[in-house]
């Protein structure tokens, strides 16, 4: 199927090599490219206080009748350049038209940054061939490269992910590309206009800053070092493939102690307990929806929310004993069919040795790895999921404030109710949990490691509980 495009976008950042793009698209007939179109700071280019009779102000008010205007122009192929930073409000839009052609530009991210900074200290934007480059030289920041870097790739793998979404294609082009007839006419042949037989780059514009590296930065070696430290390739990165999990709204409790309290329960943590502490202090409302949470936290301003943290190999072994005596018989046959963790039948169920219960735990824990890296077909159960996606899935609509650990529950309880203006003391926390001596075990504490090592990692767990 062809894709008829009636206009284009071009994500790219700065020192990128867009202006060059921009020029060269403007070279074509039939063909314009309003520069920054949604840049916050100006309209389109430097100097210019009005695109396509629209004023600064009234984009600043709605931006849509621009974008309207530039995408809509007939018998024309008319866009923009846009990067992370420009208006937000117009992303949606830009994504959701599949008439608009959108045009990824990249470049090296080092060398991107180090011709910004250069930029920004001779204020030397575009040379053409009868000006003078500015020789400067410019201090690396790391802070402030490694800020640039995660923005702009966020942003790259934001418009990327949304155009898998739905189905959409792109154009890929590098900074090294700009100048290659060949591809520019394979960027135009793509956009639609194949009655080009060749697009060759802008000649007004040359490369500003063709030297080494070393000669552009005054800190070079510190740069080097630096930059060591990175992981192009995330090697320490941590694959995760757990399905994303929702908020868990209705399962929040609100209590109405001091300025208001919401418990947001991790399943298979120390849940009964805090329920029941909280059910002594005041009233407890349960079974929210999104909508009455909110009205219930404007009701409550000052509230505070918090979740209690428990460690992981005591919460797979809740897990564990919730399969052995709680979940259903078609799991466990499940289990021993198809999951590699032989129980023994059901009535023998209640009489397992310490030994018959440590091995079969490790089959568990063997089997929850395999489950939360998506090397199952049976579902992630909220009693076994990860904490860590159990909490990004509750700041899809809500992030506690507090974080707190069941080891050490009666010191962070009463700093929470002193920060919702409760000062009265907060007696021991009856836990009622009794932990088995085997799982002092290192070799099972090894194996909850391995199937919950985003949680040790991201909570600072150590090995043993």
């Amino acid at each position: 199927m062809t894709q008829q495009f009636r206009s284009f976008v071009i994500f790219a950042e700065m020192r990128t090599g867009s202006n060059l793009l921009e020029a060269t698209l403007n070279q074509i007939k039939r063909v314009t490219c309003f520069g920054e179109a949604f840049n916050p700071y100006m309209m389109g280019w430097p100097n210019t206080d009005a695109l396509i009779g629209i004023s600064q102000q009234e984009r600043e008010a709605d931006p849509l009748p621009l974008l309207q205007k530039i995408t809509n122009k007939p018998d024309h192929l008319a866009g923009f350049r846009y990067f992370h930073d420009h208006d937000p409000r117009v992303f949606d839009a830009i994504m959701e038209d599949r008439g608009c052609a959108k045009v990824i530009l990249t470049r090296n991210p080092l060398e991107s940054y180090v011709s910004t900074r250069l930029a920004w200290e001779t204020n030397q934007w575009k040379l053409n061939e009868t000006e003078t480059p500015i020789q400067m030289q410019i201090t690396y920041d790391a802070a402030e490269f490694r800020d640039n870097l995660s923005a702009t790739q966020a942003f790259q793998q934001r418009v990327v992910h949304r155009l898998q979404v739905t189905g959409q294609s792109y154009f890929a082009i590098s900074y090294q590309d700009l100048r290659d007839a060949d591809v520019l006419t394979g960027l135009m042949h793509w956009l639609g206009r194949t009655d080009l037989e060749s697009v060759l780059p802008a000649t007004d514009q040359v490369p500003q800053n063709p030297r080494d590296m070393a000669q552009k930065v005054r800190n070079f070696d510190d740069m080097q070092a630096d930059l060591h430290q990175l992981d192009p390739f995330l090697l320490y990165h941590l694959p995760s493939f757990e399905p994303r999990r929702g908020p868990a709204v209705p399962g929040f409790i609100g209590s109405d102690a001091g300025r208001g309290l919401i418990f947001m329960p991790i399943n298979g943590g120390p849940t009964a307990t805090i329920r029941h502490w909280l059910t002594q202090l005041s009233p407890s409302q349960g079974n929210f929806t999104q909508s009455s949470l909110r009205q219930w936290k404007r009701g409550h301003p000052g509230h505070r929310s918090f979740t209690v943290l428990r460690h992981p190999l005591l919460r797979a072994w809740d897990a564990f004993q919730h399969l052995l005596t709680r979940a259903s018989r078609d799991l466990r046959q499940l289990m021993r069919d198809i999951h590699r963790v032989a129980l023994p039948a059901d009535p023998e169920l209640p009489h397992l040795s310490d030994d018959q219960a440590a091995a079969l735990f490790k089959d568990f824990l063997s089997f929850l790895r395999r489950n939360l890296n998506a090397q199952t077909t049976l579902p992630t159960h909220p009693n076994w999921a990860s904490q860590s996606e159990v909490i990004a899935g509750f700041a899809r609509f809500l992030s506690p404030d507090l974080l707190m650990r069941e080891d050490r529950l009666t010191d962070d309880l009463a700093y929470l109710m002193r920060s919702v203006g409760n000062d009265a003391p907060v007696s021991d926390i009856p836990m009622h949990v009794t932990w088995p001596d085997l799982l002092s075990d290192p070799k099972l504490q090894q194996a909850a490691q391995a199937a919950y090592q985003r949680d040790y990692i991201a909570f600072g767990f150590d090995t043993a509980p």
